[in-house]
């Protein structure tokens, strides 16, 4: 199978991370419940984790960073925990669901909510964040690049109304954590959610939060923490404040491994080949009669996602005979993106999303090509 489904997870991992994973569950034990070996152990590695994905995205220290199962968990824990009801909040139509679905929960619960639009091609106009702002907005939440379209958004941009303004920052990084640069300082970032299983190259189930530090953020579970068992109330210390519960150290070992990958073969070596196979497809596919592509090619550095219909056809229908056909795996209908693609008119026939990986090779992309070609062709 030809996989360019990566937006969605990236199935092909490092065997460094296959191994580390495999090792974890013949060696840790449950990290902070207990002085033994295994428990200890256990510890190590994810305090040494905190440690690199501190360093990648230049935190202030190991301790803000907080582990989940994914980017929704973390986000649903920043938008619940620090947006109250009579609060205005501005977020963007390239939003993915993780984002939507817990604002409109507070949307019925008095918290008022602005979605900047888009242009034609899927991007936000930037004048526009510091014109929504209002004498009650909170926050500013977006993603930092649209699963649907590939575009980025400019977090330095929007960082700096953010500090201007004195609003908050939370940003979901699920398309570009461990592909595009993070600075959470110089972008003024006050909370950053990521997931695992997509550019970080690890395990599903993992994920986790950069909260700055001083930022007091409600905790979305309580529960068993290893410390202070006679406190009624949950630990206030990060990370444990919030992180209740037994973290996935077997999916973490992975993420460890995962983030010593990345090092060493470098960020921007990953991202240059990934770039460098989605605009070989872009540029193989973009001029075949029939097909129309979504998202704004103009720049050079964007996700390496390519997302495109073929005529009048279902999305899923093109999906489908991809796989069935050709055994090339993407991913077709709403991408979890609702407001994208009302912005793009493609709410009934979906689209097409083609996602690469640098791990994917250009022998691929020709057949990817062709295919396309093949199917606008019938």
């Amino acid at each position: 199978m030809i996989y360019l489904d990566n937006a969605a997870t990236t199935m092909h991992k490092p065997q460094a991370v296959i191994d580390a994973v495999v090792n974890a569950m013949n060696s840790i034990g449950n990290a902070g419940r207990g002085a033994n070996t295994a428990s200890l152990g256990a510890a190590r590695l994810i305090y040494e984790t905190r440690e690199r994905l501190a360093g990648m995205f230049g935190a202030e220290s190991p301790k803000q960073i907080v582990f989940t199962s994914n980017s929704t968990e973390s986000l649903n824990i920043a938008i619940k925990g620090l947006i109250d009801p009579g609060d205005h909040v501005i977020t963007t139509v390239l939003e993915h669901n993780s984002v939507l679905r817990p604002l409109y929960e507070l949307q019925e619960k008095g918290v008022e909510i602005t979605f900047l639009e888009s242009d034609e091609k899927g991007c936000v106009r930037y004048g526009d964040f510091e014109k929504a702002v209002k004498d009650n907005t909170k926050a500013i939440i977006c993603t930092n690049g649209s699963n649907l379209t590939g575009n980025l958004v400019d977090i330095q941009k929007v960082g700096e109304i953010v500090e201007k303004y004195g609003l908050l920052f939370i940003v979901d990084a699920s398309q570009t954590a461990g592909v595009f640069p993070i600075n959470v300082k110089s972008m003024h970032i006050d909370v950053l959610c990521f997931t695992g299983h997509k550019g970080l190259l690890g395990p599903q189930g993992t994920g986790g939060m950069y909260v700055r530090e001083g930022l007091s953020v409600r905790p979305l579970k309580s529960g068993g923490s290893g410390v202070q068992t006679y406190n009624r109330k949950h630990p206030k210390e990060m990370p444990t404040a919030l992180e209740a519960g037994t973290l996935n150290g077997h999916g973490i070992a992975g993420l460890h491994a995962a983030l010593g990958y990345i090092e060493e073969t470098g960020m921007d070596h990953i991202r240059e080949k990934e770039q460098l196979l989605m605009r070989m497809f872009y540029e193989g596919v973009k001029d075949i009669p029939g097909v129309k592509i979504y998202g704004d090619f103009s720049s050079y550095n964007r996700c390496p996602i390519v997302t495109l219909n073929i005529r009048d056809y279902d999305s899923s229908e093109v999906s489908d005979e991809l796989l069935m056909t050709y055994d090339i795996s993407t991913r077709p209908g709403g991408h979890c993106a609702p407001l994208m693609h009302e912005a793009l008119g493609t709410v009934e026939q979906g689209s097409v999303r083609f996602s690469f990986s640098h791990f994917n090779t250009e022998e691929e992309i020709a057949a990817a090509v062709k295919a396309v070609q093949e199917l606008a062709e019938e």
